[in-house]
């Protein structure tokens, strides 16, 4: 039945809203109760009436982070499948570039932006490669990782059947490959603002939410400070939920892992049975 098909995501989104009005109502209630200045932490009234008071200024601004998080996770998601099956394929490519890329995590994405303007300038590529590079990471791990665990056996009953290495790919390697690659894209796709929030803080030609929220820190607006942070939050989980729905699209055999419940009221067909001599 549909209505049974559709219960699981309107009950995500029911938690969803419960975890909202949780989150909402803890923090109006920790400012009343504490007696929290609001110069420290204004109440969720205060923020969203900067946000909304504010908006003519802040519509552009979001467009212009999403674009940078947008753009720049389909390049590290892009670069990142692509050198993971590189190295799937080629040993000594892994070999020689696996610890590089484990070594170069120890490297703080704060410290990598000052020498990529440098480098490359003011203006969107250096905001791009900050993104693509906190992206890069973990799809190059989960893909190679799905790449490097299938089954040997399976591989070499393929191409025993004439499969050729185009088909072994679309068939075998790259469904194997999906559940690994969205767990990493869904962790991406949150960490995408953060990079765009420090290429707009050291690379910024085109304002976006990240040099606003130093603007209003620097004059004390802490309400248009605590707007900018809810609208990074909302972008980041955005882009979680979109790419959550994109993998219950791509890999329907993840949603459900029993058999199908027949609907109340049907019976199992019966058993047609051949009346022989013996049964007569």
């Amino acid at each position: 039945m549909r209505s049974a098909r559709w219960y699981p995501g309107v009950m995500r989104m029911v938690y969803l809203l419960a975890a909202v009005l949780i989150v909402w109502s803890v923090w109006a209630l920790a400012t009343e109760v504490f007696d929290v200045p609001p110069y420290v932490v204004p109440t969720p009234g205060k923020t969203f009436s900067a946000l909304t008071g504010d908006w003519s200024n802040l519509d552009g601004l979001v467009l212009q982070t999403i674009w940078e998080c947008v753009a720049g996770f389909l390049v590290g998601v892009a670069v990142g499948f692509l050198f993971a099956v590189l190295m799937a394929h080629v040993k000594i490519i892994q070999q020689i570039f696996y610890p590089i890329l484990i070594a170069s995590q120890a490297i703080p994405i704060v410290a990598l932006a000052a020498p990529l303007v440098i480098i490359l300038g003011f203006g969107l590529t250096p905001k791009l490669v900050i993104v693509g590079l906190i992206v890069f990471f973990p799809v190059v791990v989960n893909v190679l990782d799905g790449l490097t665990s299938i089954d040997k056996d399976m591989v070499a009953l393929a191409r025993s059947m004439g499969g050729s290495s185009l088909k072994l790919f679309l068939l075998i390697r790259l469904p194997a490959t999906l559940t690994p690659l969205f767990s990493a894209l869904k962790l991406a796709a949150t960490y995408t603002v953060t990079g765009a929030v420090i290429g707009e803080w050291t690379a910024s030609e085109s304002p976006g939410i990240g040099q606003d929220l130093l603007l209003k820190n620097s004059r004390l607006d802490t309400a248009g400070v605590y707007a900018d942070v809810l609208l990074l939050t909302l972008i980041g989980l955005s882009g979680f939920v979109l790419i959550t729905a994109l993998e219950h699209l791509l890999t329907p055999w993840r949603a459900r892992s029993t058999a199908r419940r027949k609907p109340r009221g049907t019976q199992e067909p019966q058993e047609t049975r051949i009346l022989t001599p013996e049964r007569i």
